[in-house]
Order: C-alpha cells, then structure tokens, then sequence
C-alpha cells in the first residue's frame, strides 16, 4: 500500500494506480435541511452547494454525518452490545451447553471465541467503518466474485427473522400469564386442567397420588408443553391452531415494526436502557439461584468437561455457531453499525468490549440456569443431566422455576419475561432492519421509494411464514429451523467464505493497513494469524467433522425426525450456501471477457466511486430506516480503484 494516506479534508497527490490498492475520492459535502426537517447529503463536484427547494445550507462537521451518526462514542458501544448481547445469550447458549454435556461445550465454545469469533467480529465492524457501508453488496466490493456471500447472509437473516419472532411470541405469552392469576403464577401447582397425573410438586402432601419417586415431570415443565406449545406428538402432526400465540406473534411482529419505523438513531437513549437493564434483572436471579439447596450440583455440571463428548460434531458445530449466532457475526448488523462511525473512530477496543460483555452474559446465563437444574436434580432425586428435556424451551423451563423461590414471585416473573421481550425484540429489530438495508441497497432504484411499504410488507411475509411454528406441532419446525437454516453448516459455510474474501483475497495485510489508516494502531500478528490462518482452519475442521460424522437433529433427547423433515432442513441450509458457488460461476460466465480474464478480475476490489453529479443535483440518498437517517448510496463508497 502506498505509504501516502488520505485523511479527511487533506490534499492527495495523484497516486500510481500500480502502487496503491485502493485510493479515496471523497467530494465536498454539504448537508441540506429538507422542507420536513429531515437532513440529506449533497455530494457537489465542485465548491458550489446545491440547496434544494425549500431546504437551507448546512456545514458537516467532519464529513460523516451525511449519513447520520451515532450521537457520541459510547451510543455505538452500547449498539453493540445491545445487537450481539440477546437472547442468544439467555435462550440459546444455555441450553446448547445443557444438550452437549455442559464443560465439554464450554470448551469448543472457548476455541471458537479465541480464533474466530473475537477476530472476526473486529473485521466485520471495522471493514463497516472503512468502505462507510453495510448490506450485502460489501463483500462483493472487496472480491466482486464472491458477491454470493451478499445474498447468502440476506438468506440466512431472512431465515433467521421468521423464527426468532416466535421465541418472542413464547416470551409475550408468560409475560400476559403473569398476571392471569394474581396473586400466584399459573405454573406453581399441579391442579389446572393441562396437569397430568405425572406432575409432582415439593408442595405436594403424602396422600397424593404420586410418590417422590415415580413422578416423571414438574408443573414449570406441564406448563411449557402442555399449556404454552399444547405440543403434539411428532412434526407429522401439527395438530390445530395455539391461538393464543399466533396473537402474542402478531403483537411482536407490530412491536418489531415500531421500533423499526422509529429508526435506529431515534432509539439512541433506548439502547442504552436495552443493554443495561438485564444485566439488573439477572445478577437478582443468579443470587437467588446460586443459594438454592442442590445448586452445587448444576454448577458442577456446568463447568466438568466430558472429554468424550468432544469425539462427536455436535459440541464443536454447536459451540462455533453460538458465537457467531450470540455475536450477530455473518449477519450484517456489525458492518452496517460500524458504517455510522467516523471515520477515524477507535472500534478496535469496542469491538474487544462488546465480545468480553457477550461471553460473560453467557456464562452469567449459564450459571442461573445450571443453579436451577441442580436444585430441580435435588427435588426430584435424578441426576443434573436427565432432569428436563433438553430442547430450545430450556429457558422456559428453568427460568420460571427460579422466580417462584423469590419473594413477590409474579413482579420478579413479569420483570424477567419483560426483560426477554427486550432482549428480544430488540436483537429482532436490528437483523430485520439488517435485512431490509441490504435489500434496499442492492436495488435502491426500485425500492428506495417505497421502502416504508416495502419494510411493512416484509414483517407481515415473515409473519405469515412463521404460523406454522405457532401451531400445537410448532416447536418441532422451529427445532427444525434453528437446527438447519441460521446456525450450523451454512452459518460456518458463509462466514469462512467472508473470512476468505477479506482477508485472503482483499489481503490481511492491505486490511491492517486500512485499519492503521483508520485509527492509527496497527493489529498485531496475532491478529493477522487468526484471519488468514486459525479462524478458516478452525472452520474448516469443523464444517468437515460434521460432514462426516452428521448426527441428524432431534427434538430433546428422544424424538427423531422423520427423513422428508430432514430433507427440508437441508433444503434450508443449501438454500443460503448455494448462492455462493452459483454466483461465482454466473459471475465467471457472464461477465464480457474470457473465463481467464473474469477470474482474475472476479478476484480484485472492485471499490467504484460515486459518478459526476450535474451542478444543481444531490445525490439519492437511501433512508436507513423510517428515520430520516440516511444510507449511502449504490455504488456509494468514497473510495475508488
């Protein structure tokens, strides 16, 4: 790379196109205040600014607001966390740990995080801040034929969108039922008409029907499936309708999309109470949990590797897709948060505190839940790792358990399923405003002008696919889902394929050469070994483990799906990988030139600048949201080959 590097508002040389790999071609820029208050950029090839009818002048401060910003430092910092820190943390992690036998996925946990989740969520961001861009054209920029990794993340969050809403709608209905039967909670006894003669509880007397020692469920446990899922038998019947919760589903959705036509700059303030609060709520529940009789057990549990288990795929696919599922990473929220930094701002040590915060969530997490098997394993006299079936509603299972030993049990439960609704709706926002900005960048012509319908029709299209997930066999789908279309072998597929694109083919060096330009500190060496070397290898491995040693979903411990639903959940996976390869062989073919030539071409940064713009005009700009914050534009970087 040259050693002569633009900065805002400096003079550049003409450079050697033969001696620099990128060079910036930023235009003055003016900020002009529309007739409705809202703010555009205006990019003027010359010093003249136009105004539009109507508008007034106004002067940037350093050339980043054209797009909208983050209103200081720390707003950023704590849109981070509040995107990766959700319920992945609180819902998903512990009951990943749980199903892999609890050390032994923390270990594989641990690798991932140390090779490839640390470093690739700094590039993901960091690239963001740099090219000033999010959405699913960004890897395309850097190696043009690998454009497929675009849409295969857009694929994956589509996915993603439809399934994780219904964890909300799961959320929405214990935080309504808290205050159904005040001044108790309706999963305390074993009395109500969804109990089987299998529940037992400690507060039951020695006439009752079951003994200590035969009964087989508890009423948290009745409660979530026979009350909440009313789960059938297998995926093969889905039996009628939970109308209860297609309308705590309908509700999420609305809220979602609230929140997403506010914007994300409006909820600036909010993203701080949203990554905060449940840290309150959940240090209340884990001294509560850690003093419970038999929390020892679980916590032992918890932390006592079963280095046999680490023979087998499932703790390594398992433990590698938590992180990157936990830190959003492969979903193109990071790229689009960085893109609103400035410039020169320092994401390298926000990136370092957002994934320390994300894990020690997780192991917060962890320990509330652990506590609680142990003290679940201790009442019913079985051992930790047989005490609940281990399936996606492990959360719901533990959690409302947890709430009945404290005091003024229905406000800490109404605290608590408040706190998921938070955590929720606010991770399911951003992937969902993540997905609309990547479409809307790639065809801003056609959508651009409607993307306030655009964005309401995609939330009712998310909403209708995710009915079936809200039927009495729903939770089967879901499993089915979460196992196949977000996570796993296609989440690996399009991150190592992003991993490769940056930091093989747009070059490591080059990109620690950006991020010097950025910030003024170079990475180490370790961190240029993690992006070329450990994080694709540790990918690799692990994406080939499971290849040969697949081990098909199962819903808890004992069912089995049958073979057309494993069909269909290959099919969602292959569904977001094949984009990839059939991209580059579009792009190979149908590019003008020989298949050598478009090669070769495929595999260079193909950063274009914005055109001329007539004297008089202002450049389109792509609102981000239903806020009058604004995107770049297609073809929008400042930067140019």
């Amino acid at each position: 790379m040259s050693k002569k590097m633009y900065y805002w508002g400096e003079e550049k040389e003409p450079v050697d196109s033969d001696e620099t790999f990128i060079e910036f071609s930023a235009k003055p820029v003016r900020l002009v205040r529309q007739g409705d208050g809202a703010l555009t950029a205006a990019v003027e090839p010359s010093s003249q600014v136009a105004v539009a009818p109507g508008g007034t002048e106004e002067t940037p401060g350093d050339g980043d607001e054209e797009r909208g910003g983050w209103g200081n430092k720390l707003d950023f910092l704590f849109s981070c966390i509040s995107v990766s820190v959700g319920l992945g943390n609180v819902w998903r992690f512990p009951y990943l740990c749980y199903k892999n036998g609890g050390g032994a996925f923390l270990v594989t946990y641990g690798i991932a995080m140390i090779f490839c989740g640390i470093p690739i969520f700094f590039q993901e961001v960091a690239v963001g801040q740099y090219l000033g861009a999010g959405g699913m054209t960004l890897v395309g920029q850097l190696c043009p034929i690998l454009q497929g990794v675009g849409y295969a993340t857009m694929t994956i969050v589509f996915f993603l969108d439809i399934y994780y809403c219904i964890i909300i709608a799961w959320t929405i209905f214990y935080l309504i039922a808290t205050f159904v039967r005040l001044p108790g909670l309706p999963w305390k006894t074993c009395d109500n008409w969804w109990n089987t003669p299998n529940c037992y509880t400690s507060g039951m007397n020695a006439s009752a029907v079951h003994t200590y020692t035969n009964h087989t469920t508890t009423p948290v446990e009745e409660y979530w499936e026979k009350r909440v899922l009313q789960v059938t038998d297998g995926i093969d019947d889905l039996g009628g309708m939970q109308w209860e919760l297609l309308g705590c589903l309908a509700l999420g959705w609305g809220l979602v999309y609230l929140i997403i036509w506010r914007g994300l700059h409006a909820s600036g303030k909010i993203i701080w109470f949203t990554a905060l609060f449940p840290y309150a709520v959940l240090l209340v529940l884990l001294v509560r949990a850690v003093t419970l009789n038999g929390a020892d057990q679980g916590l032992l549990y918890y932390v006592t590797p079963r280095w046999e288990e680490l023979l087998g795929p499932g703790p390594w696919i398992d433990g590698a897709t938590q992180i990157f599922f936990a830190y959003s990473i492969g979903t193109g929220a990071l790229p689009a948060l960085g893109s609103y930094n400035k410039f020169h701002h320092n994401c390298y040590k926000d990136a370092l505190i957002t994934c320390v915060v994300n894990t020690l969530t997780c192991l917060l997490a962890g320990c509330v839940t652990f506590s609680i098997l142990g003290h679940i394993a201790l009442e019913q006299g079985a051992e930790v790792s047989d005490v609940v079936k281990s399936g996606p509603g492990l959360v719901f299972l533990t959690y409302p358990e947890v709430v009945l030993k404290l005091p003024g049990a229905p406000a800490w439960a109404a605290i608590f399923f408040f706190m998921l609704v938070i955590l929720g709706i606010d991770s399911e926002f951003c992937i969902v405003e993540s997905f609309v900005t990547g479409m809307v960048d790639n065809w801003p012509e056609v959508l651009r002008p409607h993307r306030k319908k655009f964005t309401f029709g995609m939330c009712v299209v998310m909403m209708v696919l995710g009915i079936p997930m809200v039927t009495h066999g729903g939770a089967y789908i879901f499993q089915l889902m979460d196992f196949y279309s977000a996570s796993g072998m296609s989440l690996l597929w399009v991150c190592f394929f992003q991993t490769i694109a940056i930091s093989w083919i747009f070059g490591a060096q080059k990109f620690i050469d950006c991020v010097q330009q950025m910030m003024g500190i170079r990475p180490n060496r370790f961190w240029y070994i993690c992006w070329v070397f450990f994080a694709p290898a540790v990918m690799v491995a692990i994406f080939i483990f499971y290849c040969v040693d697949y081990k098909p979903v199962t819903y808890g411990k004992s069912y089995k799906y049958p073979q057309w639903a494993e069909g269909l959940g290959f099919c969602m996976s292959f569904a977001s990988m094949i984009w990839i390869p059939a991209y580059a062989i579009y792009y190979v073919l149908a590019t003008p030139g020989t298949v050598k030539e478009n090669l070769l071409k495929g595999l260079k940064p193909n950063i274009i600048s914005r055109g001329k713009i007539p004297q008089g005009q202002k450049a389109a700009v792509i609102p981000m949201s239903e806020s009058s914050a604004g995107l770049l534009t297609k073809n929008n970087s400042f930067l140019t080959q």
